[in-house]
């Protein structure tokens, strides 16, 4: 949580302020090294290389963001649909997740972009078709099972209409699948956009990003190794920022594992041959 708070507050930060104009070129001040007042030095144009990681990381949270909404919604939508309906729509539905899943997510990016042009939401859409019909796909089933439970029975038998049981009792108790699944679908939207903009395939030359900021220092990796440094280290650790929070949130929301962690705090020692208490 630490991690990805870091991000999204210094992404909020960089929309108003960030130490240098980050588009701003001066060739007077071409590869400077880090120090007062460019704390990571400057590249080949003489930008500040802290200003472009800081815009970037507006690129990185819009992108993480809108996939993550654009699959929660195609993801839960195609789940739903192959859950609670008609025996005929939901073979239907289990068809064409089958079909879309069999194509990677960054293969339907480049497809879509050299159609449309290199943009943002190239990558937005892509990442969030492809990662909604794979939480469609594993979250499916979790909702099968919870159908037939006990409780979603009488739900059902009191009067509760499809779309009330699936946001009372369904979703709550699938929410630990989906929640890694949401998250594991933002840090490859990070991927996907660093990715994308490092082949031109992504953000515009006039949007900041860390893909774009990669892709232009690693030209001069040769003579200036520590520059390139920055920008794989912010994807990295963002990545696995959100991966982490994935998981950490899953044990916060699984039933099972809060009473697994409570037994193992409140509960018995647990007797090992040959160990004493």
């Amino acid at each position: 949580m630490l991690v990805v708070a870091v991000i999204v507050v210094t992404a909020g930060v960089a929309l108003v302020w960030t130490p240098f104009d980050p588009i701003s070129v001066d060739v007077s001040a071409r590869w400077l090294p880090p120090g007062w007042p460019h704390l990571l030095g400057t590249d080949a144009s003489g930008r500040d290389i802290l200003s472009l990681l800081m815009a970037g990381t507006r690129t990185t949270v819009f992108v993480a963001v809108g996939s993550g909404i654009i699959a929660t919604v195609i993801g839960i939508a195609l789940a739903a649909l192959g859950a609670l309906t008609a025996r005929w729509l939901r073979e239907s539905v289990a068809v064409l997740v089958d079909i879309l899943i069999a194509f990677p997510v960054l293969i339907i990016a480049t497809m879509i972009a050299a159609v449309w042009g290199r943009s943002l939401w190239v990558v937005i859409w892509a990442v969030g078709i492809g990662f909604g019909v794979s939480i469609a796909r594993v979250t499916r089933p979790e909702l099968r099972r919870v159908l037939h439970a006990d409780f979603v029975l009488a739900a059902r038998a009191s009067g509760l209409t499809p779309a009330q049981t699936l946001w009372r009792h369904l979703l709550p108790n699938v929410a630990p699948v989906f929640i890694v699944q949401l998250s594991w679908a933002m840090a490859v939207a990070v991927l996907a956009e660093a990715g994308l903009s490092y082949l031109g395939f992504g953000a515009s030359v006039t949007e900041p990003s860390w893909g774009l900021l990669l892709s232009d220092l690693q030209k001069y990796i040769g003579v200036h190794p520590l520059s390139v440094i920055w920008p794989g280290l912010a994807i990295t650790v963002t990545v696995l920022g959100l991966n982490l929070l994935g998981d950490g949130l899953r044990e916060a929301t699984d039933p099972t594992l809060s009473r697994g962690r409570r037994r193992g705090h409140g509960g018995e020692r647990a007797h090992v041959p040959g160990v004493v208490a």
